[in-house]
């Protein structure tokens, strides 16, 4: 994906080997400022072994990657300074208060000490942990507690964040709130969402990248994935009126731009039902509409048919 801002992380022809296991297969991908990527794959497709190169706690067997210009094996103090990151179960100690936990991980993130008590009240309003923040976490919610997680990865300011099931354990209002302090941090920073939530990812994500038994399957805009599927395809519905199935059929394929016509199974009584595939992406309802209009035949329904993101990620991923 081609983009006019500052490249903050870029991944170059990595592999990555655990013995004699291939995780990664020689991805790349480039990330700029102000990207809210949605990184998505089945369990074990290489996500997990991705954000932990990312964040230095492993290496690539070959292959560079570098953050904001700096490689994170021969850089990785300064990557780990550029970089926040909420894992998916986040690495809390029950007995302190929250500000306590996050006084600790300011400290371990050598944020001057002057500043620390702002920074950590600007952090919990914005996460929403004012009214808890003298709490013990053992105490607090699984919601708070995530909260909680994503406040330590964002205490330092960092320019990249990496969120692993971000909003896993809140309530419907906690997720919206949490995909528009996303949505808001993002226009500055550049974000990599890991879930399987892929509502998630359409709602809150401007890019998607799918990876599959370590290979990098689709990298696109979140709105663009769908031309990614092939050609369009079409619904379209008529009332019967004298005219069999199958010579309406044979001229539909007859006209410019559709590749195959097929009767829709179960039609409503008195109709004539068909799902239509394309030869491309060409938006194919114009022409539908003209013929009916020719053929005096009542249309009762004309629609291009949209993939979800769910139907997407399964078609490509699917065995």
């Amino acid at each position: 994906m081609s983009s006019t801002g500052e490249v903050m992380i870029d991944v170059d022809r990595v592999t990555k080997y655990y013995g004699t296991l291939k995780a990664l297969d020689n991805i790349s991908f480039k990330l700029h400022r102000g990207e809210v990527l949605g990184f998505l794959g089945p369990n074990g497709a290489g996500k997990t072994t991705t954000m932990k190169i990312l964040t230095c706690y492993f290496s690539p067997s070959s292959g560079k990657v570098k953050v904001r210009g700096l490689d994170v094996f021969d850089k990785s103090r300064e990557v780990r300074a550029l970089i926040g990151y909420l894992p998916e179960n986040a690495p809390l100690y029950g007995e302190m208060t929250a500000r306590e936990y996050l006084e600790f991980v300011g400290d371990v993130r050598e944020i001057p000490h002057r500043n620390i008590n702002s920074r950590i009240n600007s952090i919990a309003e914005v996460c929403g942990l004012t009214d808890v923040l003298e709490r013990e976490i053992r105490t607090l919610s699984k919601g708070y507690r995530q909260r909680v997680g994503l406040a330590q990865a964002m205490i330092h300011d960092p320019e990249v964040i990496i969120l692993d099931e971000p909003t896993s354990g809140l309530d419907p209002n906690q997720i919206v709130e949490i995909r528009k302090l996303i949505k808001e941090i993002g226009k500055e920073k550049t974000i990599i969402l890991s879930t399987h939530n892929l509502s998630e990812v359409q709602v809150t994500c401007n890019r998607v990248i799918i990876i599959h038994k370590g290979k990098i399957v689709a990298d696109s805009p979140t709105d663009k994935i769908q031309q990614q599927m092939g050609p369009s395809k079409f619904k379209v519905v008529f009332k019967k009126n004298g005219i069999s199935k199958d010579e309406i059929a044979e001229q539909l394929k007859s006209l410019s731009g559709v590749s195959t016509v097929s009767e829709s199974a179960n039609p409503e009584e008195g109709t004539i039902s068909f799902d239509i595939d394309g030869k491309g992406d060409e938006d194919l309802r114009v022409k539908f509409f003209d013929f009916a209009v020719e053929k005096k035949l009542k249309l009762l329904e004309l629609r291009r048919e949209k993939l979800n993101l769910e139907s997407i990620f399964m078609e490509i991923t699917q065995e």
